[in-house]
């Protein structure tokens, strides 16, 4: 019979006194696979090696000290992301500063308390399970965002630019850093429910009869429901852009004919952030427009299609856009 794989973080404990690497032994043996090292060297070698889920680690030690040893640690690119806790028994808020300063994420002191080497340890492993788990959904959202590319005629450079259109209008607005970003995150998202639509409608070349326009339209709602009800986050951005990026500032757009600020804030940005990229890309169906008659056909359109505020935001960004535009060019 096949012994169980033991799936408990491994913890890598660095101290140049034997003594010390006993007693923290002691505390998180029960929980913890455990690694030990007593000089730098060791702990940058074990490191890279074994690749621990956290170290716990001296700073004043003989020959190479705590603090270079995290900085070593940061300048790798197979050891940066692993959280450095320093154990010390310096105190003084200088001290504390440089740690910081070169990547360690908290202090514990010397003598160490059972209790608070515990906590600590669990508090770092779950910011780090939260950190990989916000990693896993955004590229599941960038997936399906590719999913519903390979479904349509548009290319995988076109949602990377709109995306980052949307973003730069976003902050031209006012909004939140963290808000434009989740916003360009959610961007590719917009048109996953063209999943949905037949291919011999979505693809089709010449123009659609009124019974596939039909169809086509329902693609908003499909989008929505794929991506699902969602309290915050990029999420929820997603689905309001999926379901909204087609409504119009006049009420004259699709599926619920929503009019100015009933359109949310985020599909209000995308929509006129796609609708230049689109614009001003080459298709199998058209040529690219020039920027210039892009920008002229937007302007007409402000309090039409387009969000009139945003238009006037929009237009003094075209060196950004254009910036854009050579970097993920088709």
């Amino acid at each position: 019979m096949t012994a169980p794989v033991d799936r408990r973080p491994r913890l890598l404990l660095v101290d140049d006194e034997p003594t010390n690497l006993q007693v923290l032994r002691q505390i998180l043996q029960q929980d913890y696979r455990l690694l030990f090292a007593t000089d730098g060297a060791r702990a940058l070698e074990l490191a890279r090696a074994q690749q621990p889920d956290l170290i716990l680690l001296d700073v004043m030690m003989p020959g190479m000290d705590g603090l270079a040893v995290c900085q070593a640690l940061k300048a790798e690119a197979v050891s940066a992301a692993i959280p450095v806790i320093f154990v010390t028994a310096l105190s003084d808020s200088l001290d504390e500063a440089r740690g910081f300063d070169v990547g360690c994420v908290d202090y514990i002191s010397k003598p160490v308390s059972a209790p608070v080497v515990r906590a600590r340890v669990r508090t770092h492993l779950s910011l780090v399970r939260m950190d990989e788990l916000r990693e896993s959904r955004m590229q599941v959202i960038q997936r399906l965002g590719r999913a519903a590319e390979y479904k349509d005629n548009e290319t995988g450079m076109h949602v990377i630019r709109m995306s980052h259109f949307a973003r730069l209008l976003a902050l031209a607005a006012g909004c939140d850093a963290q808000w434009a970003d989740d916003l360009m995150h959610a961007a590719p998202m917009h048109d996953v429910g063209k999943i949905g639509i037949p291919d011999a409608i979505l693809q089709k070349p010449g123009k659609l009869t009124s019974e596939e326009w039909a169809v086509m339209r329902t693609h908003p709602e499909v989008g929505a429901q794929i991506i699902g009800e969602h309290p915050s986050g990029v999420l929820r951005l997603a689905r309001s852009l999926a379901l909204e990026h087609h409504e119009k500032w006049d009420g004259s757009g699709y599926p619920a004919g929503l009019a100015g600020e009933a359109i949310s804030l985020e599909a209000r940005i995308v929509a006129l952030a796609d609708v230049f990229d689109a614009l001003t890309s080459e298709r199998p169906y058209k040529a690219a427009w020039p920027v210039e008659q892009a920008m002229a056909l937007i302007t007409e359109q402000a309090g039409q299609h387009f969000d009139p505020a945003l238009v006037a935001l929009f237009v003094p960004l075209l060196p950004q856009l254009l910036q854009v535009r050579q970097r993920w060019a088709d």
